[in-house]
């Protein structure tokens, strides 16, 4: 069995500058390290448990399979930061029939985030 000790998610941006806008100052993610120069940089930014990397250029977005579950403590406390911040909301926070409080964005590329909020109550966060 392989042991991780870590993990990431690598993006290859078709605008690296304009993800690394996105992703450091409207959503506001924290830089774990940054490596190599000019446009096609890597930043690596926290992400909760792991790290997502925004490193060289493709030129084509990323596949509409690949989307990033951010869970907050607060989903109305992020749209209201997020909105402030000029970040395009796709859809507000709505509870989903399965207890969990959703709100939809999506970075320069289209890569949807779902960013989560998990009640006090909810089977994820409590098991009595």
């Amino acid at each position: 069995m392989v042991h991780v000790l870590s993990s990431r998610t690598l993006l290859r941006p078709t605008d690296p500058e304009r993800s690394r806008a996105f992703y450091g100052e409207q959503l506001g993610l924290a830089v774990y390290r940054e490596f190599g120069t000019g446009p096609e940089r890597g930043t690596v930014y926290f992400l909760g448990g792991g790290f997502l990397e925004v490193a060289g250029r493709s030129e084509i977005p990323p596949s509409p399979a690949l989307k990033l579950w951010l869970q907050v403590d607060d989903v109305t406390a992020a749209h209201e930061e997020l909105t402030a911040a000029g970040v395009e909301v796709l859809r507000p926070p709505v509870k989903e029939p399965w207890g969990l409080i959703e709100m939809w964005t999506a970075d320069p590329d289209g890569t949807e985030i779902v960013i989560v909020e998990v009640p006090k109550d909810h089977p994820l966060r409590y098991r009595p």
